[in-house]
């Protein structure tokens, strides 16, 4: 019998033991990334009180008319430089990063740079 891997189930498993240490406080809350194949989305999150305090997806309207394809790595880096937009509107600077048990390249890598470059820092 021959046993099939999924990748997703890799990438959840991955994800659980990296979220066993990374933790979002009040001072650094999380910066979650999600990729689907046709669209990217981010949130930061205060783990400790359970909320989501600012988000941004490719598939926001504001977002949607300036991408041509949420899935690829220009749209990545527009949701990372929204996303950076609006937590510095409301004070957030600092944040620990989470790459949702995706590899660090590629989309994510990009939706990283552009966060970065619009202001966050981890």
């Amino acid at each position: 019998m021959i046993k099939k891997t999924n990748k997703n189930k890799l990438r959840v498993k991955r994800h659980v033991r990296v979220r066993n240490k990374i933790t979002g406080t009040e001072e650094r809350p999380r910066l979650n990334v999600f990729r689907s194949n046709k669209n990217m989305y981010a949130q930061i999150i205060d783990d400790s009180k359970g909320i989501t305090l600012v988000s941004a997806s490719s598939i926001d309207t504001d977002l949607k008319a300036q991408i041509e394809n949420g899935g690829d790595k220009s749209g990545a880096k527009k949701v990372g430089e929204a996303i950076a937009k609006k937590a510095v509107e409301k004070g957030i600077v600092n944040v620990v990063f989470d790459r949702g048990g995706y590899e660090y390249h590629g989309r994510v890598k990009e939706l990283a740079e552009g966060a970065r470059e619009a202001g966050l820092k981890f």
